[in-house]
């Protein structure tokens, strides 16, 4: 299938933002130390372009991230941006996307982006807790959230609300009051990032003294699951769950502790499968049969079966089923599954029905 999303990055290391969150060392995060300038970026825009040839029926965009964009110096702001806009303007890229912090937009800020065709703005939310925003340095407050998805809510710009689990001072009761907050904010889409400890940040030194334990993966998948259901159920797209792989970001490299798996997001949604089967399975006549089929599609192979097999074994033995025969059937919508006994169609189920009977 011909890929037809596609994202040019645009990275600004920790410009303006003058708080050091307690987790946050952006340069080691984003693999970049030196500021970008405009004939940078209009290369750099150049040479995706080039990679992706015809446009006819792609979406593409452009994303700055890796910094606070509407704290930066107003005249490097319009510098990027300018960019950017011409080849919005140009009809090269469809989206100009930025980050920033919560207590970083008002309404001239707002005009200002709209101005320079700025089209996708996602806020550092964090937690909407008050303890947990103070323990983790944000120097902002869940009423700054709110107020900022108020003003932005008068443009027209998708809205991108970022939570972070696992934080100090974080439980799994405060972060589903977290995520239920976000829900009452209607965002277009959430991204979720567990918690890393990060070289040269002050968590590092809290969690060298011992004055902070990170997740486990494991504890970090639960968390994971339970918010993704919640957000799912809520019909609110989650476009990320942990951070992205990239050279710096490895166990053993610059990050020394937290629930760091390069295919993060997989693993929470075969915890996921792995209760959509025993939730399909539980409420049929199954018990002793000798043979079922299963049918995903291809995309979600791997999370239906889980990590060597841990999934299909699982319902084996709870249910007593001789053999599992797992097909690819990718007329199948992307999360559903399809359970057949001697034959005939049992049980059809998705991701998004299963949420709405699990929480």
């Amino acid at each position: 299938m011909a890929k037809k999303h596609y994202i040019i990055p645009v990275f600004v290391p920790h410009k303006g933002c003058p708080f050091d969150c307690v987790f946050c060392n952006q340069k080691k995060i984003t693999g970049r130390t030196k500021e970008i300038t405009a004939e940078e970026v209009d290369e750099q825009i150049q040479e995706y372009l080039s990679t992706i040839g015809n446009l006819n029926g792609k979406h593409v965009e452009i994303a700055f991230f890796g910094g606070s964009f509407t704290g930066i110096e107003k005249m490097k702001q319009e510098e990027l941006l300018r960019i950017a806009y011409k080849w919005k303007k140009r009809g090269k890229i469809k989206d100009i996307r930025l980050s920033t912090r919560p207590d970083y937009i008002d309404e001239s800020i707002m005009k200002f982006l709209i101005d320079y065709g700025v089209s996708i703005i996602e806020l550092g939310v964090q937690s909407m807790d008050h303890e947990v925003l103070i323990k983790s340095g944000r120097g902002h407050t869940a009423e700054d959230v709110v107020a900022a998805v108020k003003i932005m809510k008068q443009y027209p710009v998708e809205i991108g609300l970022q939570m972070m689990i696992g934080l100090p001072g974080d439980t799994i009761e405060i972060a589903n009051g977290t995520a239920e907050k976000i829900i009452d904010l209607s965002p277009s889409f959430v991204r979720i990032y567990p918690t890393l400890v990060v070289k040269d940040t002050y968590l590092e030194k809290m969690y060298l003294q011992g004055n902070y334990n990170s997740l486990s993966i494991e504890e970090a998948v639960v968390i994971s699951k339970g918010l993704l259901l919640k957000f799912l159920k809520s019909e609110i797209p989650v476009i990320r769950v942990g951070l992205q792989p990239t050279e710096n970001i490895l166990l053993g490299k610059e990050v020394i502790a937290g629930p760091f798996h390069p295919s993060f997001r997989q693993l929470v949604e075969s915890k996921i499968f792995k209760g959509m089967l025993d939730y399909a399975l539980s409420r049929q006549d199954i018990k002793n049969h000798s043979f079922i089929e299963i049918q995903v599609n291809d995309r979600y192979l791997s999370s239906l079966v889980g990590h060597k097999k841990e999934n299909i074994n699982f319902i084996k033995n709870k249910y007593s089923i001789k053999k599992i025969k797992i097909i690819r059937n990718n007329d199948l919508k992307d999360t559903c599954i399809k359970i057949i006994k001697s034959g005939e169609e049992t049980f059809v189920l998705n991701m998004k029905e299963y949420a709405n009977n699990a929480i």
